[in-house]
């Protein structure tokens, strides 16, 4: 297992309960879960599963550079962020998100902000197989220091 548990991108089914009680802690106020699905349809098609890859050593440190970052801007916030990888039924968790802060709102910008940037900078892709066909959907391409696309991401979390 890794050192921290709070990172992590696996084949297991994700437990958004056990994330939070990775980052809960007595002076938290609020802990925020969101919790990314597999959805039935995508761009006008019935998506019948994905597979998830991911090249895991990257992708964790992708996830502890988004908790550094985050800490910047929001000292107080604790973050765990869980990646599923294989395959992938309608409606199962492919993404798992907590946070915790002594206050709501900077919990839940801590926490979109963590997913904007895991879409931009984790080494994960999405392999989509949908009626008459399958894709390779597009992960990551931001550099991870570019502080244009981190800027988006902030600006996203707090609007």
């Amino acid at each position: 297992m890794r050192a921290d548990a709070r990172f992590a991108v696996t084949d297991a089914p994700l437990d958004a309960a056990a994330a939070a009680a990775l980052v809960a802690a007595p002076a938290s106020g609020a802990v925020v879960t969101f919790v990314g699905l597999v959805r039935e349809h995508n761009a006008g098609r019935r998506v019948l599963w994905l597979d998830y890859e991911a090249y895991e050593p990257l992708a964790v440190r992708a996830f502890e550079r988004i908790d550094a970052e985050a800490r910047e801007r929001w000292p107080a916030v604790a973050l765990a962020i869980h990646h599923r990888v294989g395959r992938l039924a309608i409606g199962e968790p492919s993404i798992v998100i907590a946070a915790a802060s002594p206050h709501r709102a900077e919990a839940f910008a801590a926490s979109r902000y963590a997913i904007e940037r895991v879409k931009q900078i984790a080494p994960i892709w999405k392999h989509e197989h949908f009626d008459g066909g399958e894709v390779w959907i597009e992960g990551a391409t931001a550099d991870p220091h570019d502080e244009t696309a981190r800027r988006a991401a902030l600006e996203r979390a707090c609007s």
